[in-house]
């Protein structure tokens, strides 16, 4: 039978390197020990040849019920196994209450338990007036970060965190340790800009992301920061699509500032000119896709290991909230736990960074960001969260996708790997073509202290 319970052999990627004809061997849930040559006895052993051996994908920001009850924990939870995910960490802006206090967070936890296919992580947030003293008792209850707004997307579910109140959060969460992140839009000038737009009658596929310019994001990005470097919290921006954002981070983490900093899948992948021509409101998201510039630039700051990781910002609404002729009026995000790892492999693959990049962005980076123990890497005594990719020429058919809807903006995209195998503490979740656990398999995960 051998010492392992499960041992992998293929190309075994790390944060910073690639362990050719490398192996991965597993044992009671963990990784024990990662080598090179020839792999050890093992009571489950697979030879993979040229396929690609990583640690399981930690998607920083997912939104399981932001468009309803419909999804969930339980079917966004296999998307993310089909895609290689083995964590998700879920924003709290759930419909028709979002997680402002320790009661509906312990209820959210009840659910990830009942649920989950993949493990989860929670962020939780507060409400705009009277909300603070939340705070302590989501703390203890086991958020892993607190998500805010500078836009009122929705004065209940999304609301918009005035200046004082949020400084006074920030300095709050601080004593935690935890990250304070922040969605990036100026509202003052979003707003005076799409109300002209729309009173003009400028309501096309492209009045979108004129109306939410670069200004819009990057004025926002330099308020959420300057609040970290007032208050000494981990200040983060969770979704920046423009160069000058990541401009903005440099300056306050070369200042010794606790700034961070993500972006999406979509702001690398995907640009104004050729996909939200071609898509339309299908790609509308906060913030705007941009043009095929800006997206090039990004890529220079993940080059530069600027970026600390890269989400997908998951949501499914319907093809039904997708098909106003005023821009303005349809919803925002769309769906990505399936395409977040191979389109961002592909990229890296295209603009000739390594697979080491893909590690750190994707399971590294986040488990540092959001403090989860044994979590983003191979490594002996981490937990055995594994994703085995398959090399080739592969196009994205969003009709079979595990999620609650079967669109996506990716759809005819050709990508150059594929998940084959997802494993979550060394049991197989998603064999590339099902998934292979229960409901409730998955982990509510607290932060380390």
């Amino acid at each position: 039978m051998g010492d392992f319970d499960l041992v992998l052999s293929g190309r075994v990627v790390m944060d910073d390197g690639i362990i050719e004809n490398g192996y991965v061997a597993v044992r009671d849930g963990r990784c024990i020990q990662v080598g090179t040559g020839h792999a050890p006895a093992a009571a489950e052993r697979h030879e993979l040849g040229q396929a690609w051996i990583m640690p399981g994908v930690i998607d920083g920001q997912v939104h399981c019920y932001s468009a309803g009850r419909t999804e969930g924990i339980g079917r966004a939870s296999r998307a993310a196994a089909a895609g290689g995910i083995t964590v998700m960490v879920d924003m709290p802006y759930d419909q028709p209450e979002p997680i402002t206090n320790a009661d509906l967070f312990r209820q959210k936890i009840a659910t990830v338990e009942d649920e989950a296919h993949v493990d989860v992580a929670l962020y939780a947030t507060i409400a705009p007036e009277n909300g603070l003293g939340a705070i302590p008792g989501l703390v203890e209850a086991g958020a892993c970060a607190f998500k805010f707004s500078t836009f009122e997307a929705n004065p209940t579910r999304f609301p918009r965190i005035g200046d004082d109140t949020l400084a006074e959060a920030f300095r709050l969460v601080k004593h935690s340790g935890l990250m304070c992140g922040v969605h990036n839009q100026d509202q003052e000038l979003s707003r005076k800009n799409i109300a002209r737009a729309i009173e003009t009658g400028d309501t096309g596929w492209d009045a979108f992301g004129r109306a939410n310019n670069t200004l819009v994001e990057d004025l926002a990005t330099a308020r959420i920061y300057e609040l970290g470097a007032l208050t000494g919290a981990r200040a983060h921006a969770v979704h920046v699509s423009t160069s000058r954002g990541f401009e903005i981070a440099e300056m306050y983490k070369r200042a010794g500032h606790r700034a961070s900093i993500e972006t999406c899948v979509q702001y690398l992948m995907l640009n104004e000119e050729e996909h939200v021509r071609r898509f339309g409101a299908r790609t509308k998201h906060y913030p705007p896709i941009r043009p095929r510039a800006q997206m090039e630039a990004l890529w220079t700051h993940i080059a530069a290991g600027h970026c600390d990781f890269v989400s997908s910002d998951h949501v499914s609404w319907g093809l039904e909230t997708k098909q106003a002729e005023n821009f303005f009026d349809n919803m925002s995000g769309g769906p990505g736990l399936e395409t977040l790892l191979p389109a961002f492999w592909t990229g890296c693959e295209e603009h000739g960074i390594s697979p080491s990049m893909v590690t750190r962005q994707m399971c590294s980076g986040p488990a540092r960001s959001f403090l989860l123990a044994d979590k983003g890497r191979l490594a002996p005594g981490a937990d055995a969260d594994i994703v085995v990719l398959e090399p080739g020429r592969f196009i994205h058919d969003p009709s079979n996708s595990q999620a609650a809807v079967q669109w996506s903006s990716f759809e005819g995209r050709e990508f150059s790997v594929r998940v084959a195998a997802t494993y979550s503490r060394g049991k197989l979740v998603w064999d590339g073509k099902a998934i292979r656990n229960q409901a409730g398999d998955g982990q509510f995960l607290r932060p380390a202290a």
